[in-house]
């Protein structure tokens, strides 16, 4: 959400900005926006001028009743009981277009960062930099689903009786390994300082609504039944909401948290849910890393938080790349986004496990976040990205350590989490 003085004071730059996203349906909206905007700054004039008028008149009347003059002294009063239903009819008329413009700011998007590669969609990002040999075994790596069935890791048959299709059961050595992920991706963040936190797993419309576009929502998450409730997509969603209507003092900032969550998604869309897998399902442990800072100096934490992504899958011996995403590919909130990719060694290209987004003052400005600053109430920038999210990241560590045996070798960094084990095999 930007501001509305952008609108006003560069309307060329919020209209080019749309097309750079290929969004141009939505430019007849920025007019709109302006023309509302007119009409809610003349109704306040209006408002400000009778309130003064008001005033002034309310002061007369008392003179005039001093001076016997009552005549004019209940004229006076009529005018001020007029001025007073006027006013009722321009506060809600007021109220109505607010309302109105908020709706149409919704919809704009964010302005995006100069350095986005300008693209239509996914094809078209840009691939930055790689991390790691990406090597391809002599032998065989199977499918991950078989990989684990075969270590009595996996059961999606029992889930599909129990849940239906997207769930699972992760069993043994396999489950105590998606778990060491989570706990070494949790005291990873510690260790770069980072505020430990468990939020809410369900989160009311107006955080929702705060947190992504309606496009999102829709295509995301769950809704309680009879319930103002949301189950979180991702607990960014939640920790960003931790803040809603605050005020921060400036000092106190970078807030830099992380935190767990499971994670509900409905996977709606033409990719579908992955009937063998676990690469794409209903529900998913993530651990997130949330930051609220000044606005000039959201890039430096950008690039701080998706390195901390790659040294961590690089700790678990698992080469992995940055994609930048391109302008068309970009959120309406993001001003900036990459996804982290790791090596699948038997699919022989490199596959999505985390993404990092700088959102500028969007969020904070749809949630009422400030920091308190020596010039006033200043919005805040807010950003998230994955430290890891499993099974997805499950797969890649199961891929990238397959042995020709049919074992798994622990990646070193899990193995305290897993009672000094060094290796899953078949039992």
């Amino acid at each position: 959400m930007i501001d509305i003085k952008l609108i006003r004071e560069n309307k060329e730059l919020v209209i080019e900005n749309i097309k750079k996203k290929f969004q141009d349906e939505k430019i007849p909206l920025v007019y709109e926006a302006q023309e509302l905007d007119i009409k809610i700054r003349n109704l306040k004039q209006k408002g400000d001028n009778l309130r003064q008028e008001r005033n002034t008149t309310s002061a007369e009347i008392g003179e005039l009743f001093r001076d016997k003059k009552i005549e004019e002294a209940n004229q006076k009063k009529q005018r001020v009981s007029n001025i007073n239903k006027e006013l009722e009819t321009i506060s809600a008329e007021e109220e109505k277009l607010t309302e109105k413009l908020r709706e149409i700011m919704l919809k704009i998007p964010q302005i995006i960062d100069e350095s986005v590669p300008i693209g239509k969609d996914d094809k078209e990002n840009v691939e930055l930099e790689r991390f790691g040999d990406a090597i391809v075994p002599d032998y065989e790596i199977p499918h991950h689903a078989d990989i684990c069935e075969a270590l009595n890791g996996l059961d999606k048959d029992s889930a599909g009786r129990t849940s239906g299709n997207g769930f699972y059961y992760l069993v043994g050595d396999i489950a105590r390994m998606h778990e060491a992920m989570i706990a070494y991706a949790r005291d990873f963040m510690i260790n770069k300082g980072f505020t430990y936190c468990i939020p809410p797993f369900m989160i009311r419309s107006d955080v929702v609504n705060g947190v992504m576009s309606f496009k999102e929502m829709d295509a995301m998450m769950y809704k309680i039944e009879g319930e103002d409730l949301y189950l979180i997509g991702t607990s960014e969603h939640s920790m960003i909401g931790k803040f809603k209507n605050q005020i921060i003092k400036e000092e106190d900032l970078p807030i830099t948290m992380t935190s767990y969550s499971p994670c509900f998604r409905k996977e709606v869309g033409s990719h579908g849910i992955e009937e063998r897998g676990l690469y794409r399902v209903h529900q998913f442990e993530k651990q997130e890393m949330i930051v609220l800072c000044k606005p000039e100096e959201a890039m430096a934490w950008y690039n701080k938080m998706w390195s901390y992504t790659v040294e961590f899958f690089r700790s678990l011996d698992v080469p992995v790349r940055t994609l930048e995403c391109c302008s068309g590919d970009l959120a309406d909130l993001k001003v900036k986004s990459c996804d982290v990719e790791a090596w699948s060694p038997r699919q022989q290209k490199y596959f999505e496990v985390g993404s990092c987004s700088t959102l500028g003052t969007a969020q904070a400005r749809r949630l009422g976040i400030r920091m308190k600053t020596e010039k006033g109430n200043e919005f805040l920038a807010t950003l998230n990205n994955t430290v890891v999210a499993s099974p997805r990241g499950l797969i890649a560590v199961i891929e990238n350590n397959y042995q020709k045996d049919g074992s798994i070798l622990i990646p070193k960094a899990l193995r305290p989490y897993m009672g000094g084990k060094e290796k899953i095999e078949k039992k």
